[in-house]
């Protein structure tokens, strides 16, 4: 049997959605092949969770003591949304000890975390994405420059923030100042992306052990301007699965974020992001640790598939790197 760390917390604002996938992920590993143990990472310091106590991790080797026995571990599973997993950080600590885990490595994690040079390196590679401005902290703000290159309305983010923390929809030149400081709380760099009207969509994408597989394709249909936090985890918006789009638009996407695993030499479980516009997917960006919780949209994907958690989630951890 292979101990696995489930590897959760962090020290973004993702850090509760961590949490529950994390869960999600201990219980629906196979009790037979796998033990599970929930790791928290929190100020650069690891702590087991067993039944209410936390028991501190020897750093130096990733090991725990319990009840005389040490535990060290065979694989990690990233549960972790955010710095320092989805950003690359944490990567090359474990790459050190020859552990492997179920994510991108550091220069793919770096790359796809950072939503202006991901955009920037898809557009290179021939996919459709937003026409975008990457606005630098402390800088001056040139609203004319902005409005030029990406027009109005524009979406407002941070460059490295996941869970829609921070996004502003800006109609108006006047509340782009307002908007860029919002994301300011989240991220000392700033990317303002033109407006694509159209219907929101995500494609779960992984590695079956044969190919990759691209999962069925959620629609979005938020109650509020676009998929922000409360559309995302409280409820407030639609999430249809199989997407209300044609059979041909369907197989585009999917090949789409099969061809982008592939070239951007994506690893584990991950989601790419679509708005569809004018019968055209553009690119919005790529989640290298999708959320895993029961109301996310992989678990969701995942039934539509008739697949079940404990069987990917096996797969991932076959497949580690």
């Amino acid at each position: 049997m292979k101990n696995i760390a489930i590897l959760t917390g962090g020290d973004s604002a993702e850090y509760d959605i961590s949490i529950l996938s994390a869960n999600t992920v201990l219980q629906h590993l196979n009790p037979e092949l796998f033990k599970g143990y929930i790791i928290h990472l929190k100020d650069d310091k690891f702590t087991a969770l067993i039944n209410d106590e936390k028991i501190n991790l020897d750093k130096n080797n990733f090991t725990f003591k319990l009840e005389n026995k040490t535990i060290s571990f065979d694989a990690v599973f990233m549960a972790l949304h955010g710095p320092p997993a989805e950003n690359g950080e944490i990567q090359p600590y474990f790459d050190k000890l020859n552990i492997p885990y179920t994510s991108c490595n550091a220069k793919v994690s770096a790359l796809t975390f950072d939503k202006y040079k991901c955009n920037t390196k898809l557009k290179q590679l021939g996919f459709n994405c937003a026409q975008s401005y990457m606005y630098e902290k402390e800088n001056e703000i040139d609203i004319d420059t902005i409005v030029d290159t990406v027009g109005l309305p524009c979406f407002v983010k941070p460059n490295g923030a996941g869970s829609s923390h921070g996004i502003s929809k800006v109609k108006q030149e006047s509340e782009l100042s307002s908007a860029i400081n919002h994301a300011l709380e989240h991220d000392d760099k700033v990317l303002i992306e033109q407006f694509i009207d159209g219907t929101e969509v995500s494609s779960g994408v992984f590695f079956n052990g044969e190919s990759i597989q691209a999962l069925p394709i959620t629609e979005i249909v938020s109650e509020n301007e676009f998929f922000d936090y409360q559309a995302k985890y409280e409820g407030k918006s639609e999430e249809i699965t199989p997407a209300r789009i044609s059979e041909k638009l369907t197989k585009e996407v999917q090949k789409t974020t099969i061809d982008i695993y592939k070239t951007m030499q994506l690893s584990g479980i991950c989601r790419i992001d679509y708005i569809i516009m004018n019968e055209k997917p553009y690119v919005i960006e790529i989640n290298t640790i999708p959320g895993l919780s029961e109301e996310s949209l992989i678990p969701q994907q995942l039934k539509a598939a008739k697949l079940k958690l404990s069987a990917i989630f096996e797969t991932c951890l076959l497949y580690t790197k």
